[in-house]
């Protein structure tokens, strides 16, 4: 006999009460309740400055055709989150929403511009962005305030005086967690689930978190294997504190630049970990800057800082490699504790996304990443693992990924971020799919000039001062590009 599919169940139970007399309005349950985290509880949270109404234009160069002070620039704050957004005089009818990178978690609620800033102005594209309404690594948060941005747009222009049309098309950009904002953004669970609901057009998710929780995994997999190799394997995870000194000493003459014999060991554990022998790796460790943030995050209890209630960490999928070692990588393995997460801590929500966003895959619209090849921090397999889930779904045809010769995190030209954008346009309004690079076949991605068919080093007046000093030691000190 045919079992009957539970939606039909539900809806043959609901007619079979009300003929009995009952199910009026008056009768049916609330909705349950969802669960609390410490993260719902911390309401500190404020703009830091929340009388602000603008913002400052950004300072002229020779090569500018738009002067940058003749764009509307609003500021304000809304639904908690402080917001900027800027709007050429010449708008092209196109919105670019930035969504920015981890700020901490601390109680000010601050704001970034996008440092392709000057390239949107001067091509006629408005840009808004969010401060969000929590700290944190809260992407929810950071999706819905977003889209909430995107949707009050018209609005906010209309109270300031400048009636605009709708626009035409809208694009979701950002940084490290705010890369994981805008993959999460275009994904189909977020558009079903999110609670303001935005249809954004294409995405650029740079040095961007699309593993989603598969980073903490990493983090979990570098204490564990720090711990095993230093002597002190089953140490619970929270006791870190206790014994980091110990570990840390073991492993380096000078944290992390000067790793002892054990610690080359580790290091080539970390490489693997992180995407496998590939350029830029070693100068990522000595001078990037981007390990020591997870050695500083080692301890955690798996909960994400209380953005979850239970630990999502996940190691049992790792098989540690310690290049050329066979023996010692055997003996890490049978050593290493394996960290299991409890079900369902991520799970799906009744009131709104997820917890922790996901990024898995079901995308339909053009998406277009960057990352740099000496990330420790949000490393290079974030790629990977985000090519698999889009390869699982069928959509590799809405997907290019390109790596870039960086050695810190996020430490992209602007000339970079400025040609992945403009490649994404134009793929999204009809022209061809841009080129990107392989992420997956080892071989290519231990090539010495791996990363060089992207990699633009023309430094402009917007270029940070890390990411000019970090090209130049990259010049000096790693392969040279054809």
């Amino acid at each position: 006999m045919q079992t009957m599919h539970p939606l039909f169940l539900s809806l043959f139970a609901a007619a079979a009460l009300t003929a009995c007399g009952g199910g009026g309005d008056d009768d049916h349950p609330s909705p349950e309740p969802e669960e609390t985290r410490a993260q719902d509880n911390r309401n500190s949270f404020a703009p830091a400055d929340p009388t602000a109404t603008t913002f400052a234009a950004l300072a002229a160069t020779a090569d500018d055709t738009v002067d940058m002070t003749t764009t509307s620039r609003w500021a304000g704050v809304l639904q908690g989150s402080a917001y900027r957004i800027e709007v050429p005089a010449n708008w092209n009818g196109h919105l670019v929403m930035y969504a920015h990178g981890y700020a901490g978690t601390e109680n000010a609620l601050t704001l970034s511009n996008p440092s392709i800033r000057r390239h949107l102005i001067q091509n006629g594209y408005a840009w808004a962005a969010s401060s969000y309404s929590k700290n944190y690594y809260d992407v929810r948060a950071g999706v819905e305030d977003t889209n909430a941005l995107a949707l009050a747009f018209n609005r906010i222009a209309a109270e300031r005086g400048r009636a605009l049309a709708a626009p035409q098309r809208t694009y979701i950009i950002g940084h490290s967690m705010g890369g994981h904002i805008a993959a999460a953004a275009v994904e189909a669970e977020t558009q079903t689930t999110a609670n303001h609901k935005v249809r954004y057009d294409g995405a650029v998710p740079m040095c961007g978190v699309v593993g989603d929780t598969e980073l903490f995994d990493y983090f979990t997999a570098a204490q564990v294997t720090a711990q095993a190799l230093a002597g002190v394997p089953n140490q619970p995870l929270t006791n870190w504190s206790s014994i980091s000194t110990q570990v840390t000493s073991a492993l380096f003459t000078t944290f992390p630049s000067v790793p002892t014999a054990t610690g080359l060991a580790y290091l080539s554990v970390v490489q693997n970990l992180t995407g496998g022998p590939r350029p830029l790796f070693d100068l990522g460790v000595a001078v990037g800057g981007s390990f020591a943030p997870v050695w500083g995050v080692f301890g955690s209890d798996g909960t994400v800082n209380g953005i979850l209630n239970r630990s999502v960490t996940d190691t049992s999928r790792f098989t540690y490699v310690i290049d050329g070692e066979p023996a010692a990588s055997a003996a890490l393995n049978a050593a290493v504790q394996t960290v299991h997460p409890v079900p369902d801590a991520n799970r799906l929500r009744r009131d709104g996304l997820r917890w922790i966003p996901k990024t898995a895959g079901q995308i339909n619209v053009p998406v277009v990443t960057l990352h740099t090849l000496g990330d420790l921090y949000v490393p290079f397999s974030m790629e990977q693992i985000y090519n698999r889930r889009v390869a699982a779904q069928g959509n590799s045809g809405k997907l290019v990924q390109r790596a870039i010769r960086g050695a810190s995190h996020c430490d992209f030209t602007v000339a970079e971020q400025v040609e992945a954008f403009d490649d994404m346009v134009q793929w999204e309004q009809g022209g061809p799919k841009p080129a990107g690079d392989d992420v997956l076949t080892a071989a290519t991605v231990a090539e010495p000039t791996y990363g060089c068919r992207f990699t633009r080093n023309t430094l402009g007046p917007d270029d940070s001062a890390t990411t000019t000093q970090l090209r130049a030691v990259i010049g000096q000190y790693a392969a040279t590009c054809p």
